[in-house]
């Protein structure tokens, strides 16, 4: 498609109608009036050779295509938003720059509040939007990396020689205070012989202990899945359970799920997360900053390990 040909005046309108699923409203959002905006949709229309908006009763819903370019859209916008916002200078102290990371809520429940004061603290009209990061935006990484200002991620899912590492953690295994099937120390038989919640456990994200297991010939059997660390200590407490969870993140949840923290009977690689970014932020003042930042956070967590953040 020959961009030149292409209105670049509807990507706001596609992005509104899109997350509003109304003319009106996208109308109201963009303080435009409601024949303008039924014109780009009809323009759209066109584009696209699709209804993008269905009718259904008293409301719209998105067709096939609109739901496929609902992300996208979003995307673009951002990475617009980001172009046309770019500065040659930056002032932390006046500048109202959204920065947007993306990580596992491991990432965000040790590190966020960290970042979140040391940011707020020397600019205060700057917003700082942490998402949990999709398996589908993580095995598009690194190109992925450009629509935000960086992931949190352990080493080994991006490959990319631009980062910052943030916190270093280690494997342990969580479990009941009161499971009756463990003995003082946790072991090997332990790990082939009890049921297990695991979370990353995907063909293309898992946690290195997995691997290691099953390097040693030890097939953890799984009896839950969760998309979330956070969520991890709540499905083994009460149960026979055995969970892996980062340390730092099971010091913090411990005594909330009556926990016990297990050592890992089988020696495994620690955890270092990094902020990950792509090579277009490098001279950007304003994200040269972050990663100052992020530096200075980082610092802190090296002078208190493993205390559950």
């Amino acid at each position: 498609m020959d961009l030149r040909s292409l209105d670049m005046n509807l990507l706001l309108p596609l992005h509104a109608l899109l997350e509003e699923r109304s003319v009106s409203r996208a109308a109201q959002r963009l303080s435009l009036s409601q024949p303008a905006l039924s014109a780009s949709l009809a323009k759209l229309r066109r584009l696209f050779g699709d209804e993008l908006l269905v009718r259904h009763g008293n409301a719209y819903e998105l067709s096939p295509l609109a739901v496929s370019l609902r992300e996208r859209t979003w995307a673009a916008v951002q990475t617009m938003d980001r172009l046309f916002s770019a500065q040659a200078e930056f002032d932390p102290a006046t500048s109202d720059r959204d920065f947007r990371i993306l990580g596992a809520d491991y990432a965000f429940r040790i590190a966020g509040r960290e970042i979140s004061l040391a940011v707020s603290a020397a600019a205060p009209h700057a917003r700082l939007t942490f998402e949990t990061l999709t398996w589908e935006t993580l095995e598009a990484a690194p190109e992925s990396l450009r629509d935000c200002d960086g992931m949190i991620l352990p080493h080994g899912f991006i490959g990319s020689d631009r980062y910052l590492d943030v916190l270093e953690d280690r494997w342990v295994v969580v479990a009941w205070e009161h499971n009756e099937e463990l003995g003082e120390t946790l072991t090997e038989q332990d790990l082939a012989r009890l049921p297990w919640v695991l979370a990353m456990n995907r063909a293309t994200q898992f946690t290195p202990a997995v691997r290691q297991m099953q390097t040693l010939g030890i097939e953890p059997r799984v009896e839950v899945v969760t998309p979330s660390f956070a969520t991890l200590p709540a499905l083994v407490a009460g149960t026979q359970r055995l969970g892996l969870l980062q340390e730092r993140l099971a010091l913090a949840v411990q005594s909330l799920h009556g926990l016990r923290i297990l050592e890992f009977p089988v020696p495994v690689p620690p955890i270092k997360d990094a902020f990950w970014w792509n090579g277009i932020y490098d001279s950007d003042p304003g994200h040269q900053w972050l990663r100052s930042v992020l530096a200075e956070v980082a610092a802190t967590f090296a002078e208190m390990p493993g205390d559950g953040g």
